[in-house]
């Protein structure tokens, strides 16, 4: 069963990892999937090949989430291209990790405006449309960083929280509008980064989860599935773990 026919989704940062997954995973649920990139041109153009192979609609866009204006003319773009947004997936983040006494302001700051700014500028930009049509759906990527804190980490657990706060307000101020806004907060997903990775530093997080495994972009993309779709229609201003259980 398609979860998703005929539904449009904006995916921001989506040319590699969870991004990559999550398009996937929605084009085969039947929904037209337009995504941005910022740099990694070629993957990107790959995915949007991908994509349309599955029958569905799909265009890749060079944007950067991080700006007000770049996320409002991605957005307008989107709107005049597919005609509407039904969904938008707050997924544009980076890493820039330090204990705190090494971090640089320029690194705590380039994280903030990244992973949680592009949160605001994305949805600002959606408002207008969901308002519109009285209707939508609004997933913001967090991370169980976000909710337990994590030593190297300040930046990037300040921006992860921030994202559960924003998304709560959120909630709030659009559900009388019929516009739901969720969060995801994945714990360790193995993606082309994590390969890189010592095998036996990788063995020992998964030994210390609960499903002895790690997630793959698919486990979260399924949530995000559920999310969009109308299964989660009385689901709003919650944040839903995909950890294998990290956080019991």
């Amino acid at each position: 069963m398609k979860l998703l026919e005929g539904k449009v989704a904006i995916i921001t940062g989506a040319s590699r990892g969870i991004g990559s997954g999550i398009a996937q995973v929605f084009a085969d649920h039947g929904a037209h999937v337009a995504f941005s990139y910022s740099s990694s041109e070629a993957p990107a153009l790959e995915l949007e090949k991908e994509l349309t192979a599955k029958g569905v609609k799909a265009k890749a866009y060079k944007s950067n989430a991080a700006s007000f204006s770049e996320s409002q003319e991605f957005v307008d773009a989107v709107v005049a291209d597919f005609g509407t947004v039904d969904i938008l997936i707050n997924n544009a983040g980076i890493t820039k990790d330090n204990l705190l006494m090494r971090i640089s302001e320029e690194d705590f700051d380039k994280v903030i405006e990244v992973n949680l700014k592009s949160v605001f500028n994305m949805t600002k930009a959606v408002q207008r449309t969901m308002l519109k049509q009285r209707h939508g759906s609004i997933i913001n990527m967090s991370s169980v960083v976000g909710v337990k804190g994590n030593a190297g980490q300040t930046n990037y657990a300040a921006s992860k929280a921030g994202i559960i706060g924003f998304t709560k307000s959120v909630a709030l101020e659009l559900g009388s509008r019929n516009i739901r806004c969720n969060a995801v907060a994945p714990g360790f997903i193995e993606t082309e980064m994590t390969g890189a990775l010592n095998p036996d530093v990788v063995q020992g997080w998964r030994d210390g989860i609960p499903l002895k495994r790690g997630g793959t972009p698919q486990d979260v993309a399924n949530v995000c599935v559920f999310l969009g779709s109308e299964l989660s229609a009385y689901v709003t201003g919650q944040t839903l773990h995909v950890d294998g259980g990290m956080l019991t």
